[in-house]
């Protein structure tokens, strides 16, 4: 199982900047691809990003790409997402979740049990 927990979310201007990170203590988390999803009010989940084990392959939602990276540290069990240029369609909770790795859209993993609170962002002037 994996206990997941995001942080860095708070509130921001359009055009600013933060960067989420999304730590887990356990054995498992190096040995799977972990992403990042968001929820708006009132809207379904969407998948942002995601990247595989090694943290040397990628993939992005259109809406994100060029403005968002993401990134992971195998030493602190840490993956990062780093949003630049932020807009207001880019408000919501984000979580972290694994994920799997396809050209496709970015989609969720339920091979193994995870959990995660979440972390809110809010681009507003």
């Amino acid at each position: 199982q994996l206990q997941l927990v995001e942080s860095g979310g708070g509130l921001v201007q359009p055009g600013g900047s933060l960067r989420l990170s999304c730590t887990d203590a356990g054995p498992a988390f190096p040995y799977y691809a972990i992403g990042w999803f968001r929820q708006a009010p009132g809207k379904e989940r969407e998948g942002v990003s995601c990247i595989n084990s090694r943290g040397d392959d990628t993939n992005y939602a259109d809406s994100v790409k060029g403005r968002f990276t993401i990134s992971r540290d195998s030493a602190k069990n840490t993956v990062y997402l780093q949003m630049n240029n932020l807009k207001s369609e880019d408000s919501g909770v984000y979580y972290c979740a694994p994920c799997l790795l396809t050209s496709g859209p970015v989609s969720p993993y339920y091979g193994i049990d995870s959990r995660s609170k979440g972390t809110l962002v809010t681009v507003s002037s």
